[in-house]
């Protein structure tokens, strides 16, 4: 299995976050790409980088930055686990991930926006879109399975010490299984991130989850049920407001159809150390780039390693776009 197919086999079982990797192993897992993605919020202003309560208030008052303020923190922009933060409400985040296998040359992208649909925030939805190209198929690059996201806000937000918001996606089998870029089969996931601020400059993220596709295909259309799991845990070391450092790990385990009611299992662990910085306007924009170097460790394509770059933009929009004017 090539890095970018565990990489995407990755993104289907974490779902990054929304969530937000690096696992392609069968093509058709690895097309329900998630994370995630994957995953920034622009939370309210506080003092440089002061631990933050172990609960947001009761009742938090409505705040206007001042013009000695310090500038919007980074948050919920990890690349292969996700953070337990919801959307600020009537903020929009538009996530895109790309990530190149040094080895072969393969390569994924991946779209994800996410949206708050209530005051409180509680809840989110968001949807991903994966896209990829694998040498090794002999086929050119495609749309693989989308992914259709909700997740709600249980235990604090990106102001407190420990959040968790737990996520349940639906996955769509858009990607074309004959060439090895879908499931053929809807399919479900479950992802639990929970986040935990230890100090001002240390905080620590960790998942777990579940994927399982009822009747999922291979490129032969043999049918079998397959069930992966994905745990993940990272550290993020904020050297300023706007720049971090970052230090994923994540395993995945994840079965591919290999005949009729058969399949075989995959483990794979990425390490997956990197950066990101933030550049915040005056409007409530915050662009976050990021770069990182997934490195496979174990499982069948041990020794494969790539980059993976990330791009964030995050903006308020109706009544709190206008409210920001």
């Amino acid at each position: 299995m090539t890095l970018a197919a565990s990489l995407g086999l990755f993104f289907a079982l974490a779902g990054q976050a929304e969530g937000q990797t690096l696992i392609l192993p069968a093509p058709k897992r690895w097309d329900a790409l998630a994370w995630p993605v994957r995953p920034a919020i622009l939370p309210p202003l506080s003092g440089p980088l002061s631990p933050r309560p172990l609960l947001p208030p009761q009742a938090p008052a409505q705040q206007t930055a001042s013009p000695t303020a310090d500038p919007p923190d980074i948050a919920d922009n990890s690349f292969l686990v996700e953070e337990a933060y919801n959307q600020e409400y009537g903020v929009v985040q538009h996530i895109s991930s790309f990530t190149r296998d040094w080895n072969t040359g393969d390569w994924l992208y991946s779209f994800t926006q996410e949206w708050p649909f209530n005051p409180a925030p509680r809840s989110q939805l968001s949807y991903t879109i994966p896209v990829r190209s694998e040498s090794m198929g002999g086929h050119a690059g495609g749309l693989g399975d989308i992914l259709l996201n909700y997740r709600f806000q249980v235990l604090g937000d990106a102001e407190s010490r420990v959040a968790f918001a737990p996520r349940f996606s639906l996955i769509l089998p858009t990607g074309d299984w004959r060439r090895g870029r879908g499931s053929g089969d809807p399919g479900y996931q479950v992802n639990l991130p929970l986040s935990w601020e230890i100090h001002g400059r240390l905080v620590t993220h960790w998942n777990a989850g579940a994927t399982f596709f009822p009747s999922a295909r291979d490129e032969a259309g043999f049918r079998a049920a397959t069930y992966g799991f994905n745990v993940g845990q990272s550290f993020i070391w904020k050297f300023t407001h706007r720049f971090h450092g970052m230090l994923e790990t994540v395993l995945d385990s994840a079965e591919s159809v290999i005949g009729p009611d058969s399949t075989e299992r995959d483990n794979t662990l990425i390490v997956n150390p990197g950066f990101r910085w933030a550049y915040n306007f005056a409007n409530g924009l915050q662009i976050v780039p990021g770069v990182s170097f997934p490195v496979l460790t174990t499982g069948s394509s041990r020794g494969s390693s790539g980059i993976l770059l990330y791009l964030s933009f995050e903006h308020p929009f109706g009544k709190a776009r206008k409210a920001g004017k």
